[in-house]
């Protein structure tokens, strides 16, 4: 039976049909040759990582397929601003923020771009009018990571149940930044709310007022006159991934998001860049993967590409990703199939939608397990539509981890006390007796 398992993550492979693709998905309609050699030789099912039709984040489905319960997720703000060496503690409130074009329309702000063009000459000068801030006893700081990115850290008696204010589509107004309804007694979010709008504000007037902008006018480039920020978080006390599943464990993936939520759940971490050929990426990844196993149990090796192709609204360069990272698994795979002690998972942790105005979608992905003792379906093809035959069945959440401990034989038997703290996995790391000295 398998002993190590390497999960295979194709962030946002699932997808709709498209006309433009004789009304198939992208991975139905993706020469996608080494993938369906998996499914032929596996087991498939469909995968959601929460509720079907709920649209999730990566952050959040990466969470549920570690083993984590929703209550334990510390917000996307906390992870990437871990992932990019703040320091935090449980105190602190981090809030994902960028700069945008606004155009004002009475007292209100319209978002013009979220992504506005820029030079690296005017990165600086635009980030020189970010300056710390401090409202009612809360101090404000930003960091940048990458781009016109960056995250804001709220300190003092701060809270990170407040809204987003973010609109995310254009021509909609930028949003007040409120208490949530269930913290709308309490002070520490009256108070965060209070000062990121004061702190807002303050921005919009330094930046609209910049030499800058007046000069991205004259050349007919919209401004960057704005902040706008999302998905506030906070570190909780959440279990390591060795305790919670009882598996050494190694994360290989690009992006601080990643690195961050690497820190918060005690994964190792390696970190890797993306090229322009996601193929080759996947590839070199898997090559590390494979010479991870003598130190790890389970080893996540992600690719984004399958999730950026999704998001440029283009179902035929979607396609062309998938079929470039299976040509990667290509160079990779043979090693990992011939080792009799590997459990190969492949999947998505998400739907990623190439047309229309959702940023993920709430469907289910294609779900194969590969490997020793893993039953043999009439899968032949890895797709949203062939896996949906598969003897898996519907996986949900935090099952499939409990699905990976099973095929590694160490799925504990309900009932079984062997550790203070209820775990899914068999033997428990649990404190040998020791007998006392004798009289």
């Amino acid at each position: 039976m398998a002993r190590k398992c390497i999960l295979i993550l194709l962030d946002g492979a699932g997808d709709r049909s498209y006309r433009r693709l004789g009304h198939q998905t992208p991975l139905q309609a993706a020469a996608t040759p080494v993938l369906d050699r998996l499914a032929a030789l596996g087991c498939s099912g469909l995968y959601h990582p929460a509720v079907l039709g709920q649209a999730l984040p990566s952050e959040n489905a990466h969470f549920a397929m570690f083993g984590y319960a929703p209550e334990d997720f510390p917000g996307r703000g906390a992870l990437e601003a871990l992932g990019a060496g703040i320091s935090l503690d449980n105190q602190t409130v981090a809030i994902l923020a960028h700069l945008a074009s606004l155009t004002p329309e009475g007292d209100r702000l319209l978002l013009t771009d979220g992504k506005p063009p820029f030079t690296n000459a005017e990165a600086d000068p635009l980030f020189g009018q970010v300056t710390p801030w401090e409202e009612a006893e809360v101090r404000i700081d930003f960091t940048r990571t990458e781009g016109l990115r960056g995250i804001l850290t709220l300190r003092g008696d701060v809270s990170p149940r407040v809204t987003d204010t973010d609109p995310v589509t254009h021509g909609r107004p930028v949003m007040a930044p409120r208490p949530w309804q269930a913290a709308f007694n309490d002070p520490a979010a009256a108070r965060s709310a209070r000062a990121l709008g004061a702190y807002l504000g303050y921005l919009y007037r330094r930046l609209a007022a910049l030499p800058l902008n007046r000069l991205r006018a004259a050349a007919g480039a919209p401004p960057i006159n704005g902040m706008l920020t999302q998905r506030a978080g906070r570190l909780k006390n959440a279990p390591p991934f060795r305790e919670q599943n009882g598996l050494r464990g190694l994360l290989i993936a690009s992006g601080i998001l990643y690195q961050g939520l690497a820190a918060y759940i005690g994964l190792d971490c390696r970190p890797v860049v993306d090229s322009a050929d996601p193929g080759a990426d996947l590839a070199a990844r898997l090559r590390l993967a494979h010479q991870a196993l003598g130190r790890y149990d389970f080893v996540h090796v992600h690719t984004k590409a399958p999730d950026e192709a999704a998001h440029t609204k283009d179902p035929l360069a979607k396609k062309r990703v998938l079929e470039s990272l299976d040509r990667g698994l290509g160079q990779a795979i043979a090693p990992l199939l011939a080792d009799p002690e590997v459990l190969i998972i492949a999947t998505a942790d998400h739907a990623t939608p190439s047309s229309g105005p959702l940023i993920h979608s709430g469907e289910s992905v294609p779900l194969t397990f590969c490997g020793p003792g893993v039953r043999r379906d009439r899968v032949q093809a890895f797709d949203e539509i062939n896996a949906a035959g598969g003897a898996l069945g519907p996986v949900r959440g935090r099952e499939l981890m409990y699905l990976i401990l099973n095929h590694l034989d160490r799925a504990k038997l309900q009932g079984l006390m062997d550790s203070p703290v209820d775990r899914p996995y068999w033997p428990a790391l649990s404190e040998p007796f020791r007998l006392e000295p004798g009289p």
